[in-house]
């Protein structure tokens, strides 16, 4: 970063290296580009770390479309340096978790109690820009660059908004904090608030990434018993075994559905789908118990299609309940959880696989396309 200078439009604007992307399925490219200060209600914050998520992957491979080109990343945590008008939550030195959910405090579902579904801001993430329906970043030939879920991570700073960045106590590593804007409250509000696991249920987790060792881990303070986690790649049975799972299956060598059933004694209470994947749905409705809940995490392609027979479903109650951020109340929830940290009872730290550099995200890309990556990868920035 070489400062704030003035632009031709009269703007403040300071020079940083951030990773774009210009097409879908091809390399991300690290430049240099412009960030234009905070307005009204923003922040900028020093990123520190941020985290490799699937849904990265899912964006930049073109599953899900957004406008291009953008500067990708959402889950990300640093200190904040400067402070638009207005803005009375935060000031300068406060670390923070930037989250991709904003609400607005007044609409039908916010009124209710259900933030992550605001009718107002929940339909601007896919649209590239922050609450103002504006951007602060451009590139170095002046051209718009779009952000990523209002947070931009994967730069050296971020301008977002001030409601989108979540105080959070100073001992907190912020390599665990960038944990707190996705997949931590992700998995374990998924289990906490919408399918609100009981102690005894048998639980499901289709996917070992970082949300479903979130999800798995979640299950387990809940007193779910068993735990049964399902992924393609078996190299990630220890992982999920630590984090609480009692008991793994290799779906790349045998179909889960028959063995949850024998594991359960006739289907899981609840079942997770944290992959993004069709195939995984159509296996975790028949290993679903008669009155089961299907808790749907994972995000897929836009165009994928699932067929499914649904002849047995009003008979057997099964419940399919889709989950937005784990229903959580982020102002209120994530200093709460970064106490469960401090206070040992929440492991984040051993969900860190892999430290990168900014330069080397397209070697996450890969990693994720081949399913190489245990736990989650961080990007760490000087």
């Amino acid at each position: 970063m070489t400062g704030w200078r003035s632009t031709e439009k009269g703007e403040d604007a300071m020079k940083m290296k951030a990773a774009v992307c210009r097409a879908y399925g091809a390399p991300m490219t690290i430049e240099e580009v412009e960030l234009a200060p905070p307005k009204e209600h923003e922040v900028l914050v020093k990123t520190k770390f941020t985290g490799w998520c699937k849904s990265d992957y899912v964006v930049v491979s073109g599953r899900i479309r957004m406008p291009l080109p953008m500067v990708i990343g959402h889950e990300a945590a640093g200190v904040v340096v400067d402070v638009g008008p207005g803005v009375t939550m935060l000031e300068k030195g406060d670390h923070v978790a930037a989250s991709w959910s904003s609400s607005c405090g007044r609409c039908k579902m916010c009124v209710a109690g259900r933030e992550t579904l605001c009718l107002t801001y929940t339909p601007l993430i896919g649209k590239g820009a922050l609450l103002d329906g504006t951007s602060r970043l451009t590139d170095a030939k002046g051209n718009r660059l779009g952000h990523d879920f209002f947070v931009s991570g994967f730069a050296q700073y971020m301008v977002i908004p001030e409601r989108n960045a979540v105080r959070v106590r100073k001992d907190l590593p912020l390599d665990q904090a960038c944990f707190l804007g996705c997949c931590m409250p992700t998995g374990f509000g998924a289990v906490c608030n919408t399918a609100q696991v009981k102690p005894g249920e048998s639980v499901a987790v289709w996917g070992a990434g970082g949300v479903g060792l979130n999800v798995i881990q979640g299950a387990k303070l809940r007193g779910a018993n068993p735990i049964i986690a399902v992924d393609l790649e078996g190299s990630k049975e220890s992982i999920a075994r630590e984090f609480g799972a009692t008991h793994f299956i290799d779906s790349s060598k045998e179909d889960p559905v028959p063995k949850v059933q024998e594991i359960t004694k006739g289907g899981a209470d609840v079942i997770f789908e944290a992959t993004g994947e069709g195939g995984a749905i159509a296996q975790l409705y028949w290993a679903m118990a008669v009155g089961g809940k299907h808790i749907q995490i994972g995000v897929h392609a836009a165009d994928e299609m699932v067929s499914m027979n649904f002849t047995f479903t009003p008979g057997s109650h099964r419940q399919m309940i889709g989950c937005n951020y784990g229903d959580i109340h982020l102002h209120q929830d994530l200093p709460v959880f970064a106490d469960m940290v401090m206070d040992g009872k929440y492991n984040l730290s051993k969900l860190i696989t892999k430290k990168f550099k900014l330069e080397e995200i397209n070697e996450a890309y890969e990693a994720t396309a081949k399913r190489q990556i245990k736990g989650r990868w961080v990007c760490e920035f000087d």
